[in-house]
């Protein structure tokens, strides 16, 4: 007996969506994100910001809203009141080594693949795909110099970043992606983890060129919540690796002079 037909007949599995259905509700927040993110970086350009500002904004304005509230909102057609029981799931009990060990193992793979893999890989992409995108749409700025920004405008996108991008954001990407709508293409067995990541990094539609990249660091971390059915696995290990980001560019502009 395979892995996967074990795991069907130990758990419950939760009313599967249509493939359609799953594909529309896995981009859709990306696409409101990305007009959010289009409609609002020159402006924050002017203002004296980064454009990583607004994207800041779109998490807390567009994603975090749309993200948590769809479950909540699943939660409380299903109970008549606002409830995450039998909505999110993946919340099998796992022991803390776990979390220890192999959530370390997860968050150096990541950290090679955004540290390491990432900057030859991006810079390909955008050289041969996405030369025609505009200096203004890029997170950092025109030519990803911070240069051209004070102090006091860096250390704020610093902090939002730590608050946004570093914490909130992922954990509710994990709680929908990896909580609600893995959960719900189960029927694929061991190509429902490898759909749902294809998906969650197309969503990431303001940054393209990062796919290859994106699904090369989160694929061991997506099966390892697949295989252990525990999104905090997840939540730990992409709150850690956004982190670790939004913290350098913290102690970036603290040592700025």
């Amino acid at each position: 007996m395979t892995t996967e037909n074990k795991l069907s007949q130990a758990l419950p599995v939760p009313e599967q969506q249509t493939l359609s259905r799953s594909i529309v509700l896995h981009l859709l927040p990306g696409v409101l994100i990305l007009l959010f993110y289009l409609f609002t970086a020159r402006t924050t350009l002017k203002m004296g910001f980064p454009p990583m500002m607004a994207l800041l904004f779109a998490i807390a304005v567009v994603l975090i809203p749309f993200e948590l509230g769809y479950v909540l909102y699943q939660g409380k057609k299903q109970h008549g009141k606002i409830s995450i029981s039998g909505v999110i799931l993946y919340r099998e009990h796992l022991q803390w080594w776990y979390y220890l060990i192999l959530g370390s193992i997860l968050f150096l793979w990541l950290g090679f693949a955004f540290r390491v893999l990432a900057k030859p890989i991006d810079t390909f992409f955008i050289d041969k795909m996405f030369r025609w995108v505009p200096d203004w749409f890029f997170l950092l700025g025109p030519h990803n110099d911070l240069s051209g920004f004070s102090k006091s405008a860096l250390l704020i996108t610093a902090i939002m970043a730590i608050v946004f991008n570093g914490i909130a954001g992922p954990v509710v990407e994990e709680i929908y992606f990896r909580g609600y709508l893995l959960p719900r293409i189960s029927r694929l067995n061991g190509w429902a983890p490898l759909l749902n990541l294809l998906l969650f990094s197309l969503y990431h539609l303001f940054t393209p060129w990062q796919n290859l990249v994106r699904i090369i660091g989160f694929v061991p971390m997506v099966y390892s919540v697949w295989w252990k059915r525990n999104i905090h696995l997840g939540m730990i290990v992409h709150c850690a690796g956004n982190m670790v980001g939004s913290i350098g560019m913290l102690v970036m502009v603290l040592n700025r002079s």
